[in-house]
């Protein structure tokens, strides 16, 4: 059985995983992230492979290689992570640095998202003839497209969704989707319109499927938000697929149902194909470090 390392590194943690050529974790660790410093930032990268190879019967070399989901833009040819909003790490050589440390000649890295959705197409057996598309909902909205097998990437920053702006029915105003509807996004809004000090948008979630019906006025606007964004995906790609992943959507999967209803409203008779193929990733937060293993083996 073939084994490679998958990273999937974030702003406050790293997640790395032994995955196998299935799709297989067979071990999985954490660590936080210290984006204080550049040096400390891989630190923790090498503290993360080494803690997941701990108390395994497997060595370094039995990898066959490395995988980095890194966010931002990357350059996947020279292996430098170019530009993150979160990280230390402007125009870093991250594939150089790993390849030095742990001696594997294999390494691949990309964006985070772009990862995650390589492992959702792989688990929806997503079709080399069709348009797939994942959407990341979290402190982040983000998307990755995978069009006949391979990844539209346009100039190196396609599927940054959360830019695309959408209009406010509360404040009649437009506004970028990962402003106002992102997990910060809507702890700011549902603070403001509920007076309520420190209220975290697992609250917001909590709260409404409690009954509380002050917090609906905050899920229709949250809503009626992403289905803007995702329609605007429905109109320019007419996808085959569309799997949701990311904390604040994978952790709330009635949320799905509300969206498929808030879109209705915006398709016409001949989108309406991609209402019933639309999903939530079961991977919840494993999907990055399997994407990044699994893309070891591209081409082997």
């Amino acid at each position: 059985m073939k084994k490679a390392i998958g990273i999937d590194i974030g702003g406050t943690k790293i997640a790395a995983a032994i995955v196998s050529e299935t799709g297989e974790i067979l071990k999985k660790t954490e660590v936080k992230s210290d984006p204080s410093d550049r040096e400390k930032m891989f630190t923790r990268v090498i503290e993360a492979v080494n803690q997941v190879l701990l108390d395994t019967t497997y060595n370094i070399s039995d990898m066959e290689g490395i995988g980095v989901g890194v966010p931002g833009k990357v350059d996947r040819e020279r292996g430098i992570a170019v530009f993150q909003n979160n990280l230390p790490w402007p125009q870093f050589p991250l594939m150089a640095r790993i390849r030095e440390q742990f001696g594997l000649q294999r390494i691949t890295i990309d964006n985070d998202v772009y990862m995650a959705a390589f492992a959702e197409w792989i688990a929806a057996k997503g079709k080399n003839d069709e348009t797939f598309v994942y959407v990341t909902i979290s402190t982040g909205i983000s998307c990755s497209i995978i069009h006949n097998g391979t990844f539209l990437r346009g100039a190196g920053f396609a599927g940054e969704l959360g830019l695309i702006p959408v209009f406010s029915k509360v404040t009649n105003t437009l506004k970028r989707l990962e402003e106002v509807s992102a997990g910060p996004g809507i702890e700011k809004f549902a603070q403001k319109q509920l007076q309520l000090a420190n209220l975290s948008a697992k609250d917001v979630f909590e709260r409404y499927k409690s009954m509380e019906g002050k917090y609906q006025p905050i899920i229709d606007e949250v809503t009626d938000n992403w289905a803007q964004g995702i329609y605007s995906i429905s109109s320019l790609l007419d996808p085959h697929q569309v799997v949701f992943g990311g904390s604040v959507i994978a952790h709330n999967p009635f949320l799905l149902e509300i969206i498929v209803e808030k879109l209705k409203s915006y398709q016409i008779p001949e989108q309406n194909h991609l209402l019933s193929n639309m999903s939530i990733s079961t991977m919840m937060q494993n999907n990055g470090v399997i994407g990044a293993g699994l893309r070891v083996f591209e081409g082997n």
